[in-house]
């Protein structure tokens, strides 16, 4: 099957999407393989719940009577049409990648740039190989502009979805203890996530740079166009402000403030404004947005329960995200109890940043220091230390938590969201 050619039957699709359940009238839908099943043998019913193309990976499906058109490789059709979709478009693309806050910033730059343009954006989380370019084939013709969120675990991954995506403007949030065991240490952190950079640069495209951020400042030396923000001598200068626990902003005396927690989240608004700012927002319709947004995703999510506060962090985390929330955290008033699960990927260096982030968690005198999951068990001797939720959950049914704040903290793997209902 020829791009060019099935490029002019995706312009008359409704959207793409690679699973069977969601197929609905005029879809394009490609058929996946898996070790233990291939959804070509789906093909058929697709075309009769009214999907208007196919594609698969086994020829004897093949039916183009019927649209259903066979490719060596789903994927790599999947991202070369995305590629050539990307190649017709004019509208901006802001990039980021990043090892914490890619999501949360993602959704207030969309949430900031919606107030003046018809933003399309990575949905959830699909920022990888295949959530890439389902995202820049969701964009139509109305979209204005597009936000493309780059996850990454090895080196050279960034550098294929920024093929995929060729951003105009990228943003790296930080460069943290994230997925060392993929990267090969943090050194390989800073080298992976800066092949945003490289390909900003290789292509004059635009960087923009928390002048805070040391590493941001030295990888960015010299280079031009950029938009920078965080130094008085930036082109935008914010000032932090904290109210009954929630992060915001000041920009020429003007205050926003948002419904994140944690001082970690500051960087986060001062990127979307200042997108916000270059793009022609006034910061008064800015404002507007950083105040109007509000996380539901379990990132630096505030919940009032029965009269006791509960910070839901249970997305992610790693030993830069873990150390950010905790001293977050420790400034909240009353009793505080911190529930912290496993932090994943992070190969031979496991033990000792479980041993340091539960001696951090000691030496800032939580008043309970629970810990999930059986790294955090190896280096937890205490009757607190559980080996996955369900153990946890156990031991919450018969021992309710008295302090007034709560915070839950740990890697996707553990789940730590699954106890909110016993607490």
């Amino acid at each position: 099957m020829n791009i060019e050619q099935f490029y002019l039957l995706f312009l008359q699709a409704a959207k793409v999407t690679i699973d069977s359940r969601k197929i609905a009238e005029n879809d394009i839908f490609f058929a996946f393989s898996g070790d233990n099943f291939n959804a070509a043998t789906l093909a058929e019913k697709a075309i009769d719940d009214g999907a208007l193309a196919v594609i698969v990976e086994l020829p004897e499906f093949e039916n183009r009577d019927k649209n259903i058109f066979y490719v060596p490789s789903t994927l790599e059709f999947l991202q070369q049409l995305a590629i050539y979709h990307r190649s017709k478009l004019t509208i901006p693309f802001i990039g980021l990648t990043g090892s914490n806050g890619k999501t949360t910033t993602k959704e207030l730059i969309h949430a900031v740039l919606s107030e003046k343009f018809n933003v399309q954006y990575t949905a959830g989380n699909l920022n990888n190989h295949i959530g890439v370019p389902l995202t820049i084939l969701s964009i139509k013709p109305e979209h204005e502009m597009a936000v493309i969120e780059m996850g990454a675990n090895h080196q050279k991954e960034i550098e294929f979805l920024c093929t995929l995506s060729q951003p105009d403007f990228g943003y790296i949030t930080n460069f943290g203890k994230a997925h060392l065991e993929g990267f090969g240490g943090f050194e390989g952190v800073i080298k992976g996530k800066s092949e945003l950079y490289d390909y900003l640069r290789n292509n004059n495209r635009t960087i923009v740079v928390n002048e805070n951020d040391p590493i941001q400042v030295e990888k960015t030396e010299n280079y031009s166009p950029k938009i920078t923000f965080g130094a008085e001598t930036s082109n935008y200068y914010f000032e932090s402000f904290s109210e009954e626990h929630f992060v915001g902003l000041t920009y020429h005396g003007v205050k926003a403030v948002s419904k994140l927690t944690g001082e970690y989240n500051f960087t986060n608004l001062c990127a979307a404004a200042s997108l916000g700012l270059h793009f022609g927002i006034s910061f008064e319709k800015i404002k507007h947005a950083l105040e109007l947004y509000t996380p539901t995703n379990m990132r630096s999510q505030v919940v009032k329960k029965e009269g006791r506060t509960l910070v839901l962090d249970t997305y992610n985390a790693n030993p830069s995200s873990m150390t950010a929330s905790l001293n977050n955290f420790i400034s909240f008033e009353g009793r505080k109890t911190i529930i912290i699960g496993d932090m994943l990927e992070l190969g031979d260096e496991s033990e000792k940043e479980h041993q340091n982030i539960l001696k951090l968690a000691q030496d800032l005198h939580f008043n309970e220091i629970i810990t999930v999951g059986k790294h955090f068990k190896a280096v937890n001797s205490s009757d607190l230390a559980f080996e996955n939720t369900a153990e946890l959950i156990e031991y919450l049914k018969q021992n309710k938590i008295q302090s007034e704040n709560i915070l839950l903290k740990g890697s996707r793997g553990i789940a730590l969201e699954k106890v909110i209902d016993f607490i």
